[in-house]
């Protein structure tokens, strides 16, 4: 069992991580506003579930040995970066076409759960930085290692979930308050896309 102590320093970093500018919470950020908060909580759900395959994988070794291919890791890395091309593809005909093609009730729940687990799951620096990450508060002489893991893993889920999901909340207001706009929608589009494209190119430049 992890002290508490430790747990407690863990979930605050873990906290100041949430916060910190980065692909993930920039993710929540445009989807929610897009779409409306329930959809941001729903892709915050599918970027969690993400984190379990990457904790697993460190659980259990498997992130060292994407570290030690660098192959694997380029191929990881370049689905992801064309997953976003595509999401800023859909994003960028929505704003051409104007209002009401990306209405969130047309996005099934199915589908941003789905674009949550693969943004998450496609880049591998979030299994690297985990990699890195847990081991400073993993101690040998408290017991299984991997369980030290998973447990500090649910921890870094449990702060992710908080600090996103308030950031679907406020992102999604936008969407309450200018969602009847035909003009504002096609530019949230626009908007969406370009990040979308800015996320793909900084995955894909990303050093080794």
């Amino acid at each position: 069992m992890i002290p508490v102590e430790v747990a407690t320093a863990f979930f605050a970093a873990s906290v100041a991580l949430a916060l910190a500018p980065g692909p993930d919470n920039l993710f929540v950020l445009t989807l929610s506003a897009l779409h409306g908060r329930m959809a941001g909580w729903i892709v915050v759900l599918g970027l969690c579930t993400g984190l379990l395959v990457h904790i697993s994988a460190v659980a259990l070794g498997l992130a060292a040995l994407v570290l030690a291919s660098p192959t694997a890791f380029l191929v990881i890395k370049f689905v992801g970066a064309g997953y976003l091309l595509w999401l800023a593809w859909g994003a960028f005909r929505a704003g051409a076409a104007g209002a009401g093609d990306s209405k969130v009730e047309q996005l099934p729940a199915g589908a941003l759960y789905l674009r949550g687990i693969v943004m998450n799951v496609t880049n591998p620096k979030v299994g690297l930085f985990f990699l890195a990450f847990l081991p400073q508060f993993v101690d040998a002489g408290r017991g299984p290692v991997a369980l030290q893991v998973g447990q500090l893993g649910l921890l870094f889920i449990l702060a992710t979930a908080l600090i996103f999901g308030a950031i679907a909340w406020g992102a999604g207001a936008l969407t309450e308050w200018f969602g009847r706009s035909p003009v504002v929608e096609v530019w949230l589009n626009r908007v969406a896309g370009v990040v979308f494209v800015a996320l793909a190119v900084r995955l894909a430049l990303a050093a080794l």
